[in-house]
């Protein structure tokens, strides 16, 4: 009879496009999270935790920033119900944050109060191709208020976005809120008798602005250009008069905020939605002056033209200014880090009836990653006080030292390894980043005492002290057992 085969072990390793965190990871990200939550709320804005799992019927067009609609979400189809015969509901993880806040603005619209002011952090999915720097799930932090057509709700996100950055530890003169407004652009567009059908060409066109400049964005509106290998890029057939005041408007960034509003206003021409637009971001100027937030903190700016197919309203983005090394080692600005603007149709899908709502959310992981290029996050973790373990007879000793240790604020553990070798216990200490390790055997329990091993202080001196002096074992105290605490607390400061 032929044996079974034996079944392949799995492999230990994380599915492509996914990573796994770990404690300094965790930690930094939570108090990152923290600071910004504490922003959010004293601005008024509950917190808001929902499903990680909607339904495709809720989720709706996926991915509204990118041109594949149905596709880009991990999806299942949930099984039929029994007796029923047909397959049940499709669900899907969610994509971001705003569909979900549409459903629940939607379904608890009686209950909510309006406007609705929430944040929300978590974890988001999309399932597309990974790439450098390009995960399947990362995290996301929004702020959304639902319910307002007010241009004061716009102002007041870009104001307290300011003020989150500043909170995570990014100084005034590293960052800056960029502000636009999709309805110039539309005036812009009037302006520039662009047909329906190249409107969709043109925004792309416009988006290219940052990488290819103005005489770039001029040859792709018109006749076309050629791309860096030489391939010929078509161009969207205006005319050089037609382009005029799209470059006008690329162009119009003044000295000042009053300076950009009258350039912009220019380049709108007579076009009336083109007005309105530039009167919103008039009036988000006033308001944020009137609320402290100068124009080194949020500024006015017609170059933001990301997110412009998708927004209806003031759009903005946070840009880091300072400078980091990229991986070749050449000087470039870290860029932006938050994103968001004004989207009146989300709830619409579910209601019927036109819903203004305005947002922002900021990239969890680049703004963590910026904070460690500024030398704000990223060092060492001091790990918990070590007790270590001389006799497994007393492991109840052991245990009430680490509790008295933690009822005074001070993290700490038992080593619960094998205790037969001490030297492991040491270097399990060392791994854990431990700054401490209390040593107590059989001899200090019977006089009362304690061992109090600095482990900082000891690599130190192993790494710079003689011989005569390291034998002389500056970095360990014996102290009474009453005193542990106070000694531990004196030197982990």
């Amino acid at each position: 009879m032929a044996k079974d085969k034996k079944q392949p072990r799995p492999k230990a390793e994380t599915p492509k496009g996914f990573r796994d965190y770990f404690g300094q990871d965790v930690t930094e990200r939570r108090d990152m999270l923290d600071r910004i939550a504490q922003v959010y709320h004293r601005h008024g804005f509950d917190p808001l935790e929902t499903s990680a799992v909607e339904t495709v019927e809720a989720l709706g067009k996926f991915l509204p920033d990118v041109d594949r609609p149905n596709a880009g979400v991990f999806a299942w189809q949930e099984e039929a119900v029994p007796g029923g015969g047909t397959a049940g509901d499709w669900l899907a993880l969610r994509y971001d944050l705003t569909a979900p806040l549409a459903r629940v603005a939607a379904q608890y619209r009686n209950d909510l109060p309006s406007p609705y002011r929430r944040f929300a952090m978590g974890p988001v999915w999309r399932n597309e191709k990974p790439g450098p720097g390009r995960f399947r799930q990362f995290y996301q932090c929004d702020a959304d208020t639902v319910g307002s057509a007010s241009v004061a709700a716009d102002a007041e996100i870009c104001g307290m976005l300011a003020d989150a950055l500043e909170a995570v530890g990014i100084d005034r003169g590293d960052y800056l809120v960029r502000i636009n407004n999709r309805k110039v652009l539309n005036g812009v567009l009037e302006a520039a008798e662009v047909r329906e059908d190249q409107a969709e060409d043109v925004l792309r066109q416009i988006d290219k602005f940052d990488k290819v400049g103005r005489d770039g964005v001029l040859a792709l509106l018109t006749t076309g250009r050629l791309d860096d290998s030489g391939a010929r890029i078509d161009g969207v057939g205006l005319s050089e008069g037609q382009a005029a005041p799209v470059l006008a408007f690329l162009t119009s960034k003044g000295t000042d905020n009053a300076a950009t509003l009258e350039n912009l206003s220019a380049a709108v021409g007579g076009s009336a939605i083109g007005a309105e637009g530039v009167d919103e971001l008039r009036q988000i100027a006033a308001m944020l002056a009137a609320m402290g937030v100068a124009e080194d903190r949020a500024v006015i700016d017609p170059a933001v033209v990301r997110g412009l197919g998708y927004y209806t309203g003031p759009v903005f983005e946070a840009e880091l200014t300072f400078e980091i090394l990229d991986d070749k080692g050449r000087k470039r600005q870290f860029g932006s880090v938050a994103g968001g603007g004004r989207y009146d149709g989300l709830v619409e899908r579910f209601t019927g009836q036109k819903v203004p709502a305005t947002g922002v959310s900021i990239g969890v992981d680049r703004l963590l990653a910026a904070l460690r290029a500024k030398g704000l996050a990223g060092a060492q973790v001091a790990g918990p006080v070590v007790v270590t373990v001389m006799d497994r007879d007393r492991m109840s000793d052991y245990q009430a030292m680490a509790a008295d240790l933690r009822a005074a604020g001070i993290r700490a553990e038992v080593y619960l390894g094998n205790p037969k070798n001490f030297g492991n216990q040491l270097k399990y200490a060392d791994k854990r980043g431990a700054p401490v390790a209390i040593i107590q055997g059989g001899d200090e329990a019977e006089r009362g005492v304690v061992q109090v091993k600095d482990l900082i202080l000891g690599a130190r001196i192993a790494a710079q002290a003689s011989v005569e002096e390291w034998k002389s074992q500056p970095a360990q105290t014996e102290v009474a057992r009453a005193d542990l605490v106070a000694e531990v607390r004196r030197i982990i400061g």
